[in-house]
């Protein structure tokens, strides 16, 4: 098997410095890309818990206590129990979503290393 592998990185083509430093910044800026938009899924998804929090004591007391809702840019008037439901999918949703961004952060931060130690890279402050 580590011949196999011998000869997978054998038949690369070495990269030429110019290339080395291109690869090298734009794995950094999709690093970057995908923790800014992790850092703005996790905010909204706050948002959506600060307001579930508020909806519960609304739905403990009257449930068809009206409230307002922005759906595609347009504001919609519903009732609490029908909003609280819908507002606990979309946050479990975006949950999901950082998640998978996570793993893929992950992945992407592992190759990053693979690819700095492969082609001996210090980055210089």
């Amino acid at each position: 098997m580590s011949s196999a592998t011998a000869k997978a990185k054998a038949k690369v083509a070495p990269l030429s410095d110019q290339e080395i430093q291109q690869t090298y910044v734009r794995l950094q800026n999709e690093l970057q890309a995908l923790a800014r938009k992790i850092g703005e899924l996790e905010s909204e998804a706050d948002e959506h818990s600060l307001v579930l929090t508020t909806l519960d004591q609304a739905l403990a007391e009257d449930p068809d206590r009206k409230c307002f809702r922005l759906i595609g840019g347009v504001l919609v008037e519903r009732t609490v129990k029908d909003v609280n439901p819908a507002l606990r999918t979309n946050r479990d949703g975006i949950r999901k979503v950082v998640a998978t961004l996570a793993e893929q952060y992950t992945t992407k931060e592992k190759d990053l290393d693979t690819f700095k130690r492969q082609y001996n890279i210090r980055p210089v402050q």
